[in-house]
């Protein structure tokens, strides 16, 4: 099926939830590119945030509250005629979902079938709805990589989350026929993830400073790690892709398929940044985490003929220029 690109997206109806997020800011710049009508839900104001920091915020239409608010859902779809929804919005961090997992189910789940409940409220008008879920979904498996019909087995708060929004998801499709799609992802990484906590951030600015970087985990645990764009490509290619029916109901897997240690990150960042005498301090003190998830991606590339754009090293420089920009601190060395 050909991809219908630019013009698919010219003046359509979007609405984006998580739009300040990583994932979401890099969406709407692109669905501006587009020229798209971006309609974003916005529960707290983070002026740091890329969606800020750049002022994209200033060419979308801002819906204030939070996924918890059915009726709020039900009148932003109503009121901006949306026909498109990619729904990002969610609590992230696992660390987070640990400490407080309702506030986390309250986000992720039942926001989820808050949203899915108001796009059958308005179903005349919603023509697709790509979910965003996460390899985390999967839980903890000894047969790897993940496919798509590897079972959902979350254990963890964040895991179990996922896990759930994927089943609500595929409800609303079997049963009331609800255009939904999901994806899940590898650990997205780039620009505008102002959650320092987080390995890559947190790596790319503690060598800016020059400063060890910060491992939690005893650094042996394995990831497949994807580029914000690649994952914004694909999410826009699946919702075009969607005209066709058979899209519906499916799940797609996206990432590099080149999983790698934690210590093996940080090696490649600080090798980009010409860093390399920096020690890693190694805390050992992850805990509620699976040690070893990766994704397999054929179904993506034969439905949809798709492959990432970016190298791992590629989205890595380009994220590494990017922190460098935000916090003011001049790159040295083989980055630039």
């Amino acid at each position: 099926m050909e991809n219908l690109g630019i013009n698919f997206w010219r003046d359509r109806n979007v609405l984006v939830t998580g739009a300040t997020g990583l994932l979401g800011s890099w969406m709407v710049e692109e669905l501006l590119r587009r020229k798209a009508n971006v309609v974003c839900l916005i529960r707290d104001w983070v002026p740091r945030s890329k969606l800020m920091y750049s002022g994209l915020i200033d060419k979308v239409t801002v819906v204030r509250g939070a996924l918890e608010d059915y009726n709020l859902l039900v009148r932003a779809l109503n009121e901006y005629e949306i026909r498109t929804v990619f729904h990002l919005g969610a609590q992230t961090i696992v660390g987070t979902a640990a400490r407080s997992p309702l506030s986390t189910f309250e986000a992720n789940i039942r926001g989820t079938w808050n949203l899915l409940e108001a796009c059958r409220q308005c179903s005349t008008l919603i023509e697709q709805i790509v979910v965003a879920s996460s390899d985390k979904a999967y839980g903890d498996h000894t047969d790897l990589p993940y496919r798509e019909d590897t079972p959902l087995q979350g254990r963890f708060p964040y895991d179990v989350s996922k896990s759930c929004t994927d089943l609500i998801a595929f409800s609303y499709y079997h049963t009331y026929h609800l255009p939904v799609s999901v994806t899940r992802c590898g650990n997205l990484f780039g620009g505008g993830d102002l959650n320092f906590n987080r390995l890559i951030p947190g790596t790319i600015l503690s060598a800016l400073k020059n400063e060890p970087p910060i491992i939690r985990s005893d650094g042996k645990f394995v990831r497949d790690y994807f580029y914000v764009l690649d994952a914004v490509y694909a999410y826009l290619q699946l919702a075009e892709m969607m005209t066709d029916k058979r899209f519906a109901g499916e799940a797609f897997n996206f990432g590099h398929e080149k999983p790698l240690s934690v210590l093996e990150l940080v090696d490649t960042i600080l090798k980009l940044m010409d860093k390399k005498t920096l020690e890693p301090v190694i805390l050992n003190q992850a805990s509620n985490e699976i040690r070893e998830q990766y994704l397999d991606c054929c179904k993506a590339k034969k439905w949809m003929n798709w492959k990432p754009q970016y190298s791992l090293e590629a989205g890595l420089k380009e994220t590494i220029q990017w922190y460098s920009e935000w916090s003011g601190i001049p790159l040295e060395g083989k980055s630039q």
